[in-house]
């Protein structure tokens, strides 16, 4: 029988093998923590898609210099948007989005709002109640007009709705 030698790890080559070790290892981290990044600020997944039906603008009346219009807003995509102004070429002033909150029984303060998280896989109904979009009055407005809006969101750019003249409390809000 012959002796074998036998392998005998030596400080140089524990060095070598570690090296060739951290490489992809380092590679590796580095990569999960690029995708976990990515996966946080909303990336991940398909884009958002983004739809508004059901426009409607109330009747202004008597000399009120402002009234309000709502939509319903989906996000069928994978990712959250947000939607940032509403813009008309039709309104004399600009436009804002309004958040409304009920402090008793019958009265509700207002505040400006400078943008509105959609989620993903989620939609928005706006309501005299929750969400709207406070608009300059034009007294030429008649029930049953068509009010043209661009809904402009982070993500998916600007989106044009129509939105139908009536009055409050008919059409279901």
């Amino acid at each position: 029988m012959t002796d074998q030698a036998l392998w005998r790890p030596t400080r140089r080559r524990l060095t070598e093998t570690l090296l060739a070790a951290l490489a992809p290892v380092a590679v590796s981290v580095l990569a999960l923590g690029g995708l976990s990044v990515w996966t946080v600020l909303g990336n991940a997944g398909g884009p958002a898609r983004i739809t508004v039906t059901g426009g409607r603008l109330f009747l202004p009346t008597g000399d009120t210099p402002d009234t309000a219009a709502f939509f319903r807003i989906a996000n069928t995509g994978g990712s959250a948007d947000r939607l940032l102004k509403v813009t008309s070429t039709e309104t004399d002033a600009a436009t804002s989005l309004s958040r409304h909150r009920m402090t008793g029984a019958r009265s509700a303060s207002a505040r400006t709002v400078a943008s509105v998280p959609v989620p993903a896989g989620d939609s928005i109904s706006m309501s005299p109640k929750s969400l709207d979009v406070i608009v300059p009055a034009n007294p030429d407005w008649q029930i049953g007009d068509l009010v043209t809006f661009t809904l402009h969101f982070e993500r998916s750019g600007p989106v044009r709705s129509v939105a139908v003249v009536d009055r409050p409390g008919q059409g279901g809000t």
